[in-house]
């Protein structure tokens, strides 16, 4: 797989909205840790769990997306806009963080804020 880090970064957004755990399975370190915006941490397995059930949201964009590639390791910093499940306007960051192993790109963590 040659996809690059912008691709991948869209894909996993469009796997959030959609409740794409196989996306995910495919792209998800075995190690991987999330920081969900309640502050608590899941694991892998927790965050799948998580990614089954509906987003909760509506028409989830990423803006301001800074992608800071450091060799086989990169971070993704962006901005997220929804709507919520009350009609009102949302918004977000995250941070994703990225290693390259056997020339893959695998998701080893993550930090999601909401407001």
């Amino acid at each position: 797989m040659n996809e690059n880090l912008e691709e991948l970064n869209r894909a996993y957004v469009r796997a959030v909205q959609e409740s794409d755990t196989g996306w995910f399975e495919e792209h998800l370190a075995p190690d991987f840790l999330n920081t969900n915006p309640d502050g608590s941490l899941v694991e892998r397995a927790g965050f799948l769990a998580q990614i089954a059930r509906p987003a909760g949201v509506k028409n989830l964009e990423c803006h301001d997306v800074r992608i800071r590639k450091m060799g086989d390791f990169a971070i993704i910093h962006a901005q997220t806009r929804y709507v919520k499940g009350d009609g009102q306007p949302g918004k977000g960051r995250y941070t994703d963080i990225w290693a390259r192993k056997d020339g893959r790109w695998r998701c080893v963590a993550a930090h999601v804020t909401r407001g």
